[in-house]
């Protein structure tokens, strides 16, 4: 028998090491929505119909009180992570300007086979953002 069905990615998870920095990256210069902020462990922002949750990696390895009312396991990454936002390909020019309007540093800009474009630059943490065309991974 095969899995149940799904509906696609909710929400994916980026470690970082400071959270106004992380906030001021995403909500200011990426206009992500901010929809939660708990000081010291998370602060989670909207992306179109997911969410990118961004989190202080060593407070995320803690097991949950025993009498906690969310018992989240422990989780936790080390390292630089990735997370991909997609736009229309008639936008990319307008990132490509944003992000150099911003001081972003575009770390590679290229097209793949496809002919989808990509933008790659680093959050302050060192992860790796990505800002693709919506068609990359469409099925022909």
């Amino acid at each position: 028998m095969g899995a149940p069905g799904h509906s696609g990615v909710l929400e994916a998870a980026v470690y970082v090491s400071d959270l106004d920095t992380t906030e001021r990256f995403y909500s200011g210069v990426l206009g992500l929505e901010r929809i939660a902020r708990v000081e010291g462990r998370h602060v989670f922002f909207r992306c179109g119909p997911s969410v990118i949750l961004a989190f202080i990696a060593k407070a995320t390895r803690q097991p949950p009180a025993a009498d906690a009312k969310l018992p989240v396991p422990p989780h936790g990454a080390t390292g630089a992570g990735h997370v991909c936002i997609g736009s229309t390909g008639e936008l990319l020019d307008e990132w490509e300007k944003h992000l150099k309007d911003n001081n972003v540093v575009i770390e590679a800009d290229f097209r793949w086979p496809n002919g989808a474009r990509s933008i790659y630059l680093r959050d302050p943490a060192g992860n790796s953002v990505e800002i693709a065309d919506q068609t990359l991974w469409r099925r022909t």
